[in-house]
């Protein structure tokens, strides 16, 4: 009997690609006639590609939850509620509630993510403070960082510089819109928080401006001169033994303590263009399980289920990670999904990275932002 063939698309990251790999052969055991072939794409194309597009090749995909208003509208995905058994509490945060659009639930959580801040251990050890619990704690370390030629760490290339803001507005209780119908922000809040990512970057290299997620955690486990970021989408696998230099995560030291961050993570879609939606469901019920979300934290994922969370001999092998932010992500932020958003996120990172570059005023740079808000 012929094999039934899947194809996966997932984004091109240990953490990504290394769990999917080393479900296979416990998923092909169950399912000796299903084959799996996962492809990857860099992270730019995960955070921008159109779900429709990779819905025409592809059965399987990891994507990203601001998608979830473009999937809706297009119907290139299978809703999943009658399909699976899927609750809330089973996963950490509100993972799955940000793939639930409209009624139905469009993906199912196999990531979990969040803003939280990340530190070299041994660089703080040689300046001899705690780590920082708010944002006045964080200037403070700041300056002691400079006093001894160290830095302080941010990633803010285009989205991320969104994600910081959006970050910030929330933790001050006073988060954007999740509809374009609606102002964006309110502005003195805006403004405060401008001041706060300004304030930051005064302690921060140049070249925080041109790192992403990614860019940031090899900078800060490279570098012996990054001491702490307050705000990144965590990538726990840089905590990691096998890391030259383990890095180590905490709560998001906010204004108002770890709340508001905006979470991220992923979720598994099935295309509604599937030629076998039982085979592709299958693994959906598959990679939604406990056992197999286990599974994936042991090699290198970072799973959304609460019990990979809560597990000790996972959070030993991540340096404590998902202990130590499990405040954070329990209080996070869901950012805006309605269909059109994507082209607000990638236009709104841009114009608040030329901002903290200098070359755009806070009142232009804010008009701007509610404009493009407005015209999605």
């Amino acid at each position: 009997m012929a094999k039934i063939k899947l194809r996966g698309m997932t984004w091109d990251h240990r953490r990504a690609v290394d769990p999917l790999i080393a479900a296979q052969e416990v998923f092909r055991q169950r399912h000796p006639d299903i084959d799996i072939t996962w492809y990857s794409r860099p992270l730019s194309g995960f955070e921008f590609t159109p779900v429709e597009v990779l819905a025409k090749t592809y059965d399987l995909i990891i994507l990203d939850h601001p998608f979830m208003g473009q999937v809706e509208q297009s119907g290139c995905l299978m809703p999943l509620g009658t399909s699976l058994e899927l609750h809330d509490g089973d996963f950490v945060g509100p993972s799955l509630a940000t793939y639930r659009m409209a009624g139905e639930i469009w993906s199912v959580p196999v990531d979990a993510a969040c803003q939280v801040a990340v530190s070299r251990p041994d660089l703080m050890a040689r300046i001899g403070v705690e780590i920082p619990l708010d944002w006045q704690q964080l200037l403070g370390l700041g300056h002691l960082a400079r006093q001894r030629g160290l830095w302080l760490a941010i990633g803010l290339k285009g989205v991320h510089s969104l994600m910081t803001f959006f970050t910030l507005m929330a933790n001050l209780g006073t988060p954007c819109a999740t509809n374009p119908e609606e102002p964006l922000f309110e502005i003195q809040a805006a403004r405060q928080v401008l001041n706060l990512m300004r304030s930051l970057l005064a302690f921060c290299p140049p070249e925080a401006l041109d790192w992403n997620s990614i860019v940031l955690h090899e900078q800060m486990a490279s570098r012996d001169d990054l001491v702490f970021c307050p705000a990144v989408y965590c990538y726990a696998t840089y905590a990691e033994a096998d890391n030259n230099r383990p890095l180590r995560f905490h709560d998001f030291p906010g204004p108002q303590g770890p709340r508001g961050s905006t979470i991220g993570g992923t979720g598994l879609g099935l295309s509604a263009s599937c030629a076998h939606p039982e085979a592709a469901l299958a693994y959906a019920r598959f990679a939604a399980e406990q056992n197999t979300q286990l599974l994936f934290a042991r090699h290198h994922g970072q799973p959304a289920r609460h019990a990979a969370w809560e597990d000790q001999a996972i959070n030993d092998h991540f340096g404590c990670c998902y202990r130590d932010t499990r405040t954070t992500m329990d209080q996070c932020w869901i950012r805006p999904r309605y269909d059109g958003y994507l082209r607000f996120q990638e236009a709104a990172g841009e114009v608040i990275e030329a901002h903290l570059r200098g070359k755009t005023s806070e009142t232009a740079m804010l008009d701007r932002l509610q404009h493009l808000h407005g015209a999605t």
